[in-house]
């Protein structure tokens, strides 16, 4: 299991859509409710409770349409 918020960046794969914060192998305890993150759509996203970053491998992100302030 991964720690949640132990990190501040994370790469996923198609295989973790839907994406949610906390994602499902992360244990829960000193985390917050899950919500769900459409990174399908930019192939980077940020959650608004403890501002993991998450990038989809093989989406846009990584063909640099990543945010101006992650480049």
């Amino acid at each position: 299991m991964q720690t949640p918020n132990a990190a501040n960046h994370y790469t996923v794969t198609a295989q973790d859509l839907p994406l949610s914060c906390p994602m499902p192998g992360m244990s829960l305890w000193n985390s917050h409710p899950r919500v769900y993150l459409p990174v399908e759509k930019t192939g980077w996203a940020k959650c608004g409770y403890c501002g993991a970053e998450y990038t989809l491998a093989g989406g846009a992100a990584d063909q640099g349409a990543a945010p101006a302030a992650h480049r």
